[in-house]
């Protein structure tokens, strides 16, 4: 995440985007169809966590927390494809996110997108193994539905996280007597790696919301219905679960939160960091950042750290997080790949998404480069599903 365009976006919207109506029209991008033999059905959890109050605004007495979950679907006769993102979440995508990421403001109709997911449809009644994604800070979740779609398609349950207050924008079903709008907008100004206290925040925040999605997912297995709206689930939905076989992946701030939700709870068996950092940030110029406790001490589980050669393109970015990746590989435990040719948002839909933009006219090489490198979606695309689905059918097979 660049701060200076972090920033540059949040000032533009004043802090306080608007979810609005938008003209239609405009390109329509495409995300990469899923391989696997399953049809894959989708649907979102509203959850609520009444032990812990938002840590980032003080008027919110609970914690609120937003989920899409993927899973083969049984049949998915008169479902409709879902969308990528909700009307609400794209208005406010291209309020904020583009301005993040140097994508095009104008030109591309951003609610179009239509995943090759079904909305609710049934389940497959199969114990499947399950996986939690979390994104990258101040991404959105929906920015993760291509390989989650991939990893559906192939035989898994994925749960993917917003984190409110972090994630760009978050839209929930309604609103509440705390909140008067039915979406949130992310509270950071610039990099929080730049903030000590506040990356503390934002990663305790991270892991507590995976901890509780896995709590809430025990209470599906068990029969019950955790949305907090009490709105309808999928017909079978808890009977696919396998939670005895959780294992979970996330994005630059997403993988560090997984690797210490490894560390912290024994509920998961496997993880996969997407190029996160492994230690907090330094307290001042030329300091070291104090490693987390899963880089201090090493895990007894599984754990791939996913890279790319060329990470955000700064040197001392790059050399931090090796530093920290270091600490973890004589665990015995620990492996590492990486991806060439490559930049840090090759593990999102922007790998995809990048060049439509390019070869449409609506990006330049550099901005597409920045995102996810040169190197083509052909090539990229199939190397991340494959590392990331064969890592965790290895490693959650019964």
């Amino acid at each position: 995440m660049s701060a200076a365009a972090l920033s540059a976006g949040l000032l533009f919207t004043g802090g306080t985007a608007r979810a609005q109506a938008r003209p239609a029209g405009g390109v329509t991008l495409r995300l990469p169809a899923p391989t696997g033999p399953h049809r894959v059905g989708t649907t979102t959890l509203y959850l609520v966590d009444r032990s812990r109050r938002d840590p980032w605004d003080p008027a919110f007495p609970v914690r609120e927390v937003m989920a899409t979950i993927l899973y083969p679907a049984r049949t998915v006769r008169g479902r409709p494809l879902a969308p990528h993102m909700t009307p609400g979440a794209a208005a406010l995508f291209e309020q904020i996110d583009v301005h993040i990421h140097g994508l095009p403001p104008s030109g591309v109709d951003w609610a179009a997108t239509t995943t090759h997911a079904y909305t609710d449809a049934p389940a497959q009644a199969v114990r499947r193994p399950v996986l939690l994604h979390s994104p990258g800070g101040a991404d959105p979740r929906s920015m993760g539905t291509g390989l989650a779609e991939e990893l559906a398609s192939h035989g898994f349950v994925v749960v993917t996280v917003d984190h409110p207050g972090d994630a760009s924008e978050v839209e929930f079903p309604a609103t509440t007597a705390y909140r008067d709008r039915p979406w949130r907008t992310t509270v950071f100004r610039g990099d929080p790696r730049t903030d000590p206290p506040l990356e503390r925040t934002m990663i305790e925040t991270r892991i507590a919301d995976l901890r509780f999605v896995l709590d809430r997912l025990e209470a599906l297995a068990a029969g019950e219905n955790p949305d907090a709206a009490g709105r309808p689930l999928p017909d079978r939905l808890g009977r696919a679960l396998d939670l005895r076989r959780v294992g979970c992946y996330g994005h630059s701030a997403g993988g560090t939160a997984v690797a210490q939700t490894l560390y912290e709870d024994r509920r998961t068996a496997a993880a996969v960091v997407l190029e996160g950092y492994l230690n907090h940030p330094p307290q001042g110029p030329g300091q070291e950042g104090e490693l987390y406790p899963v880089a201090r001490f090493g895990v007894d589980r599984p754990l791939l750290l996913l890279g790319t050669d060329g990470f955000i393109g700064q040197a001392a970015a790059k050399r931090e997080l090796e530093s920290s990746w270091a600490a973890m590989l004589s665990d015995g435990c620990t492996r590492r790949r990486q991806i060439d040719r490559a930049a840090h948002w090759v593990f999102t839909d922007y790998a995809s998404l990048a060049p439509q933009l390019q070869a449409a006219g609506l990006m330049t090489a550099e901005a597409r480069r920045a995102l996810g490198g040169a190197v083509e979606p052909a090539v990229s695309v199939p190397r991340v599903r494959h590392h990331v689905r064969s890592f965790f059918a290895r490693h959650l097979a019964r």
